[in-house]
């Protein structure tokens, strides 16, 4: 699957106006609008899932930059974030010294006034 990126679309606009536009390129699988958590407001961009790349990229040659009302839809295909490889932590022996050496004291504060 192939996931886009849409925006510019109408607020009021919901997730099954959206798959009438996306329907006649391909097989759209999910549609994803985000929407504000306490209000449900969509905040005017989501992500839709298409069956397969030709499919996706039919989408957005004939979705990008149309008209909608007084904006212009954008449409995008997101591209998969490669995630850094973390190195494996390394594990270091203590040194015999440091594992039998006395824990240092801490002094206590003087009192002014006190000598």
């Amino acid at each position: 699957m192939v996931k886009l990126f849409v925006s510019g679309f109408p607020l009021n606009m919901d997730e099954l106006e959206l798959a009438r536009l996306f329907v006649p390129h391909g097989d759209l699988k999910t549609i994803k609008l985000v929407r504000d958590k306490k209000t449900r407001i969509c905040k005017g961009y989501g992500f839709i899932e298409m069956g397969d790349r030709q499919s996706a990229e039919n989408a957005v040659a004939a979705l990008h930059g149309q008209e909608m009302g007084d904006r212009f839809l954008t449409v995008n295909i997101k591209e998969e974030e490669v995630e850094p490889v973390k190195a494996a932590p390394v594990f270091r022996k203590p040194s015999p010294v440091a594992r039998f050496a006395a824990p240092e004291k801490k002094k206590r504060p003087r009192l002014p006034g006190r000598g």
